[in-house]
């Protein structure tokens, strides 16, 4: 029998119900392979026999998979343009307190990021973000809230000295900032989207799904969203059919869904 990449997915799908035929396959399999090659395997069906009988190596696999790069502040000037003119739009729709998802959180930089931003605004006690993630592992280190300089470096100095402290050489959230955001283990591709969403963010993610997968994730958006709700995507992604759809392109970066 050849092993090839249609039965590693098949196989994948039936351990993790994660579909890899989401994914970009060219970008994906020259991950898979590369991950392959540091276990020192030899094709797809040893390499699943290792993900069934090593627990690491099955959660460091899912964890490579879903490509978790992310830092706070990313892209600067979006999230400035989120500070002055988007959120003081939506409170102006919808009051001050904000229904706000964090789609692909990642490691938590993003909702994080969205609390500090929002706190500009509001009292924190008026803020709460729902934070998914495919990666159970990510999600975790999520909850404790501990990073690296290089990942909080874009944090604005006022809110970095109120929010961050240094200790032993990692940067910890306070807790003030942990409480606002509820994390949860969530697939974009299968489980069902939470409904009347204000904001929905969901930055530099999508690039690495299939047109298709990309197209029915962002019809899901728009479904999610209450009527003049807001889409912030990355400034990798453009939703190229915005107009079938139902958004209003706002700039590069925001989608409104129109208002009855």
């Amino acid at each position: 029998m050849a092993y090839d990449y249609e039965y590693f997915k098949k196989e994948v799908y039936a351990m993790s119900k994660i579909d890899l035929s989401s994914y970009k396959e060219k970008q994906m399999k020259r991950r898979i392979d590369t991950l392959i090659g540091k276990y020192e395997v030899n094709g797809y069906d040893k390499f699943v026999e290792l993900l069934k009988k090593d627990k690491s190596v099955y959660e460091t696999f899912v964890t490579y998979l879903t490509i978790n790069v992310s830092e706070f502040f990313r892209n600067i000037d979006q999230w400035n343009l989120m500070d002055k003119d988007m959120v003081p739009e939506l409170m102006s729709k919808f009051g001050k307190n904000l229904k706000i998802w964090s789609a692909a959180c990642s490691t938590g930089d993003e909702p994080y990021t969205i609390v500090m931003m929002l706190s500009k605004h509001v009292p924190l006690n008026q803020i709460n973000v729902l934070a998914t993630d495919l990666d159970a592992v990510a999600i975790a280190k999520a909850k404790i809230g501990s990073y690296d300089a290089k990942e909080v470096k874009a944090v604005p100095a006022d809110l970095k000295a109120k929010y961050l402290k240094e200790e032993d050489g990692k940067w910890k959230v306070s807790n003030d900032i942990k409480s606002r955001v509820t994390f949860k283990q969530a697939d974009l591709l299968r489980d069902p989207y939470p409904s009347n969403y204000h904001l929905i963010v969901c930055r530099n993610v999508l690039i690495y799904f299939t047109e298709e997968a990309k197209d029915d994730i962002f019809r899901k958006y728009y479904n999610a969203l209450a009527p003049g709700g807001i889409l912030f995507i990355g400034s990798t992604e453009q939703i190229i059919n915005y107009k079938d759809i139902g958004f209003i392109r706002k700039n590069s970066f925001y989608y409104e869904k129109p208002a009855n």
